[in-house]
């Protein structure tokens, strides 16, 4: 064997033995799981823009008929995703990774069991409910719908939700997966995921829009379902996990499960009602463009699942493991500092996306055939959207707090208040006041930032917090504030000079150049106020980063330096 092949083939072997040791390490604290959930929450980000881009380029055409074809492209997701969202995923983070988290420590068989038996009775109730909805499609879609969706909108929008029904099907099975996964603190695989899920739509739309049209992407969408499946099957194999189609639902924990999984389905159910509710207010206006407020929620979405989501589901073995104590110190304590890591990421990711708007909508969105007059208003709805990120980045940490405890009724009391609150608000500024699109951004706003702070209330007088506890909560978030405004005040003046003096916004290198620049330049003086005023997180996320980039203990940890070392031996001798 030459020297070129030993260097090919022990690259090759330290490649493989750092992925499989990044895939397959444990997390051992929240933020380091966060850190790399929220990477892998970019990447899909990035994928599900660059999705939304080709869709855009392919669909959307204010001017003729494809735009209200791709309005029923997002209206079939909304009945299948609500299903999915009640009967699974809302189950999911309030009932079964607790429950599972506490079984597995003293019997992990017979926590993969319980897991089977809820994945089995869940996955029989699916598909009960997929069939029913699969034949009375048209009739729910006309329900869920204003007077302006027009009858070949509801029975485009028919035939695509029979097509997604199946994707959905996957996600059962992928949901459970990822919970198991997140219970042992591996958090990679499942976060990586979705990255695959936005890669079949971009593939479906790429190659068979022509033959295919607008189904092309709902196709894609079931092949990205079943890419997010069954990526996470062989990690959970090695862990023990084996698939058996089994129900005893005598067994406690599957019981504890289901009690708690009820009153958060009711909960879950309160939080769907409300954008469903939204929809119907938009497609009862008159040439209200739903894409358009879907693309910008699109948007305000990204921070939330980069900061407050990745977070919150790492938060919550932990969480659990704190919520038996019966001191509720160091539970409280916890929930505070990870409230404080997310706002210190939230805030300025706000700022960020409230001061370049236009761009960012540009650059999203600016195929050729997406108007002016779309980017501007898509830019005023981002604009209000963009003021209830770090509230509703926070709801998914308080959220997971209660989960913790047990405790699924509060959480949906809020909701519900929050729920009528937000309709009657809808209604009147939508259809009476006819604000239009604006109107419903602000809806979203103000419901957000409503539920976060009645949810933190609730908690704090749950869980019994001190003042001693609460004030430096308070004052480090008041710092996060000013170090905010700062950052908003250095991008808004970076923007504006670079627009007028030095950059060429017209075209897409320009405006790249532009938004990259302004970003840095935003950062720098966040990241330098935070410093000045020694804000606790910045020294959190530095270690992260430090972590992260550390890449020689890791893959000396992992077997990997030894052969880097003999890589360079070898490529010394050529």
């Amino acid at each position: 064997m030459n020297v070129v092949e030993h260097v090919k083939i022990n690259m090759r072997k330290a490649s493989e033995t750092w992925m499989q040791g990044w895939m397959m390490q444990k997390q051992s604290s929240i933020l380091s799981a966060a850190g790399v959930i929220g990477l892998s929450v970019a990447g899909s980000s990035i994928t599900g823009l660059m999705s939304n881009r080709i869709l855009t380029s392919h669909f959307y055409d204010a001017t003729s008929l494809t735009q209200p074809i791709l309005d029923s492209y997002w209206v079939a997701f909304q009945p299948s995703d609500m299903m999915f969202q009640l009967l699974v995923a809302g189950a999911m983070s309030a009932s079964f990774i607790p429950v599972f988290s506490q079984i597995k420590k003293s019997n992990a068989r017979e926590a993969f069991a319980v897991a089977n038996t809820v994945l089995n009775g869940v996955l029989l109730i699916f598909a009960l409910a997929s069939l029913a909805l699969f034949i009375f499609a048209p009739s729910v879609l006309s329900f869920i719908t204003g007077s302006a969706f027009q009858s070949y909108q509801i029975e485009l929008s028919s035939s695509l939700l029979r097509v997604l029904i199946f994707a959905q099907i996957f996600f059962v099975f992928s949901n459970f997966f990822s919970g198991m996964l997140q219970s042992y603190q591996r958090f990679v695989i499942p976060a990586f995921s979705p990255i695959l899920y936005n890669c079949g739509i971009i593939f479906g739309t790429l190659f068979f829009s022509q033959s295919l049209g607008i189904f092309a992407p709902a196709i894609g969408a079931v092949i990205g379902a079943f890419l997010h499946m069954i990526v996470q099957i062989p990690l959970l194999r090695r862990l023990g996990y084996r698939y058996e189609c089994t129900l005893h639902f005598r067994h406690q924990g599957a019981k504890k499960i289901l009690q708690l999984a009820i009153p958060r389905a009711f909960s879950t159910g309160v939080d769907l009602l409300f954008p469903a509710v939204l929809t119907f207010f938009i497609t009862s206006m008159q040439g209200a463009n739903l894409t358009l407020m879907k693309f910008a929620q699109k948007l305000m979405i990204i921070p939330i699942r980069l900061f407050g989501v990745p977070i919150g589901q790492a938060s919550l073995p932990f969480l659990a493991d704190q919520s038996d104590d019966r001191d509720r110190g160091r539970f409280n304590t916890l929930v505070l500092q990870s409230l404080r890591q997310v706002l210190y990421l939230a805030l300025p990711a706000s700022a960020l996306l409230l001061i370049l708007r236009i761009p960012i909508v540009r650059f999203a969105y600016g195929a050729k055939n997406f108007p002016w007059g779309d980017t501007v208003l898509g830019g005023k709805i981002v604009l209000i959207l963009a003021l209830s990120i770090a509230f509703q980045s926070c709801t998914h940490v308080l959220t997971r707090a209660f989960f913790a405890l047990h405790d699924t009724k509060r959480p949906f009391y809020i909701s519900l208040a929050t729920l009528v609150i937000g309709v009657f608000a809808g209604w009147y500024v939508s259809l009476q006041l006819q604000w239009g699109l604006l109107g419903i951004a602000l809806i979203i706003s103000g419901s957000g930032m409503i539920e976060t702070i009645a949810l933190f209330v609730m908690l704090i007088l749950r869980t019994q917090m001190i003042r001693s506890q609460l004030f430096p909560f308070f004052a480090e978030t008041g710092k996060m504030l000013i170090a905010t405004l700062l950052m908003g005040f250095g991008l808004y003046s970076a923007l504006k000079l670079l627009d007028i003096v030095v950059i060429d916004t017209t075209k897409t290198l320009g405006l790249i150049t532009l938004t990259v620049c302004v970003t840095a330049v935003g950062m720098i003086v966040y990241l330098f106020m935070t410093w000045l005023m020694k804000i606790e997180e910045l020294r959190y996320v530095t270690a992260v980063f430090e972590k992260t980039g550390l890449w020689k203990p890791l893959l000396r940890k992992q077997g990997v330096t030894k052969s880097m070392e003999s890589i360079g031996e070898g490529i010394q001798e050529v």
